[in-house]
């Protein structure tokens, strides 16, 4: 349970910087951050499953970028809901979505399965080569 706490704050840091970085995206403060981050989690966990069925056509034709625009129309219906947070247009949405996608996959990099901040473990490099018909170090 304290992962989705973490990961919800973590959406909401990511709200904050699209807000500060791009310039048709306005937001009260802090708690305007954290609604704004509650529904946008909502609508991804309900409504993106769908939408990504839908356009799955031109999600594949566009090599998956068409994903984003899904965002943007997520970050447009959430402005719609949430009073204190606007996005002024399609463009600073689509912009908005992109920083919000990156900003909340690099926080999020550094959260567990578990749901608790860790360190990462660095992977050495293992040479790896065919013998016998199976791969072996």
């Amino acid at each position: 349970m304290p992962g989705i706490f973490l990961r919800w704050l973590m959406l909401t840091v990511a709200i904050l910087a699209a807000a500060y970085l791009v310039e048709g995206i306005q937001t009260a403060g802090f708690l305007s951050a954290l609604a704004t981050a509650a529904v946008l989690g909502i609508l991804n966990a309900v409504l993106r499953p769908i939408l990504i069925i839908l356009t799955l056509p031109a999600t594949i034709l566009t090599m998956g970028l068409f994903l984003f625009v899904i965002n943007a129309l997520l970050l447009m219906m959430v402005s719609g809901v949430v009073g204190s947070f606007h996005v002024t247009g399609f463009g600073s949405a689509l912009l908005g979505s992109l920083i919000i996608s990156l900003v909340g996959w690099l926080l999020n990099s550094f959260i567990s399965d578990r749901g608790r901040v860790e360190r990462v473990k660095r992977v050495e490099h293992i040479e790896m080569r065919r013998g016998n018909g199976r791969w072996e170090p």
